[in-house]
């Protein structure tokens, strides 16, 4: 899960009365006068490439950033109608982009997108995946968006969310169901799903998510790719907001390689202006890291689930795999508990983001001139928003606290531990319609807690963790398995995520569409 929380001068800032006629809105088809025909080949080799390997592609001059965009495009043609993982699309921005000079940077000339949820471009809708903000039309750049550009990435759209990113599918009333490449009646995972479908279809090597409970990780593991959530603060989110969810909602990306996410975090990461939250600066470059070997490594192996959910066999199988996996590599790996009340943790978790929701929809009141209704939010929104109301300033103040104390456990149980292997999900992904924000809450409470795991314990502590495709069932659904830091430690989990793709790769693992 991840926010999208304005202040009530940005939402008006952002001006619903903007004009749309930039925004190409789910029209994948519209073609711009400098559209150039595709080299041959292209629009079937380019897609074997991470996104370092097509910046080099570029760098070389074997061919332009127009003409990878163009071949993205029918790419996108071809595949968003079957997946429903793009939104919002304007290649003229894109070709704009591309005429107006490129940023220097790793990634100059590869196509991107943007999760559409909490992150702002110029003259582009971000609409949360919901009805009250689908003419939102952005007048800045978020600083994480500024140093994309930097990078030399072409932002060309923005991926599907459910509704503020509040369940762990993607799916809305606004946009409708994103499917999962492996099994179309599958969910892609949440809330960073359309994000995931566009990298595991190989519409693109990689793309942008937030993760606010999982919601990079839990998408990962769904859609067999490479998601990393990185330390609190690694990443910007302003200037609009410089916390979400009070400081449990990073942002980063998913992607096809190791190499590819951390470069990018190369690309993005630094202290922002203004921000309440500092990381520790890494001691070299975080794609350095993935040349160099994690040595031998103290894994604790925890199995048992923060929401008390059963463990799906496969899954059970996943991370026993990865375990042995870890071993063979010289890694000690011993079982272990989490030092923690789980019902704490549920309890603090679920305060602030009922908080965090209710003051959301009191800043959207603004741009309406009238309070959101029940009408204008999906049944679970509604429901948790009414929730928020009976929570008092007293116990949302404990919820902080208890958050921060959970934060000082998991630091004190891992000086005995460099990583944490986990199951990513206690099930394999699950039907689409399961995990609707639009079904009776009390059978979302039930579908959501036998699905999650413990991604948002990592949220709550700000520690890195990742999602590592590394075990599909018997009918080919891919089940992630995840890998937690100590806080600041994101150069170790990039060697040993290296060190698991090299052991193991999945990049030639892909779904036939």
């Amino acid at each position: 899960m991840s926010e999208a929380q304005w202040s009530r001068r940005d939402l008006l800032r952002s001006g619903v009365s903007a004009s749309l006629g930039a925004i190409m809105h789910a029209n994948p088809s519209t073609r711009t006068p400098h559209s150039p025909a595709v080299p041959s080949g292209l629009a079937n080799e380019y897609h074997k490439y991470d996104g370092l390997g097509l910046a080099e592609l570029i760098a070389k001059k074997q061919l332009t950033p127009l003409e990878l965009l163009t071949a993205v495009r029918q790419r996108v043609e071809l595949l968003n109608p079957k997946l429903n993982a793009l939104c919002h699309l304007f290649f003229d921005k894109a070709e704009a982009q591309i005429d107006q000079k490129l940023g220097p940077g790793p990634f100059r000339g590869v196509p991107f997108v943007l999760k559409d949820l909490g992150m702002y471009l110029t003259g582009t809708i971000t609409s949360a995946g919901s009805r009250v903000w689908k003419n939102n039309v952005a007048s800045f750049d978020s600083t994480l968006v500024s140093r994309y550009k930097k990078a030399g990435l072409v932002i060309f759209g923005k991926s599907n969310s459910p509704e503020l990113g509040l369940t762990v599918t993607t799916e809305s009333v606004l946009f409708g169901q994103t499917r999962n490449p492996w099994s179309l009646e599958r969910t892609t995972g949440g809330s960073s799903g359309g994000s995931a479908a566009i990298v595991a279809s190989r519409i693109l090597p990689m793309a942008h998510g937030s993760d606010g409970g999982g919601s990079i990780r839990i998408p990962a593991s769904c859609c067999g790719i490479f998601g990393f959530k990185p330390t609190r603060s690694r990443v910007p989110l302003g200037p609009s907001q410089f916390e979400g969810w009070n400081g449990c909602s990073h942002h980063h990306a998913l992607t096809i390689s190791v190499r590819d996410s951390a470069a990018l975090l190369d690309a993005s990461a630094g202290q922002e202006l203004g921000s309440p939250f500092f990381s520790p600066a890494p001691a070299r470059p975080f794609l350095d890291e993935v040349a160099n070997n994690p040595g031998s490594l103290r894994i604790a192996l925890i199995t048992a689930s923060t929401t008390g959910a059963p463990l799906d066999p496969e899954c059970q199988k996943a991370v026993s795999r990865a375990a042995k996996l870890c071993e063979s590599l010289g890694h000690k790996v011993e079982e272990a508990a989490l030092p923690i009340n789980a019902e704490l943790l549920r309890g603090a978790f679920f305060t602030v983001l009922q908080v965090s929701l209710a003051r959301t929809l009191d800043d959207a009141a603004t741009i309406l001139g009238r309070p959101v209704s029940q009408q204008d939010v999906e049944t679970v929104t509604w429901a948790m928003t009414q929730a928020a109301t009976n929570i008092t300033s007293v116990a949302y103040s404990r919820a902080i606290a208890t958050l921060h104390q959970i934060g000082l456990a998991m630091a004190r149980f891992q000086q005995n531990y460099d990583v944490i292997l986990s199951p990513t999900l206690s099930k394999p992904p699950v039907r689409l319609g399961v995990l609707s924000l639009s079904q009776d809450p009390a059978i979302y409470r039930t579908a959501i807690t036998e699905f999650m795991h413990s991604t948002s314990l990592y949220n709550a502590t700000g520690q890195p963790s990742m999602s590592v495709p590394l075990h599909w069932t018997p009918d080919g659904l891919p089940v992630g398995v995840m890998f937690s830091g100590r806080f600041g430690e994101d150069a170790l989990l990039f060697r040993l995520a290296a060190q698991l793709e090299k052991a193991q790769p999945w990049a030639n693992r892909r779904p036939q569409l």
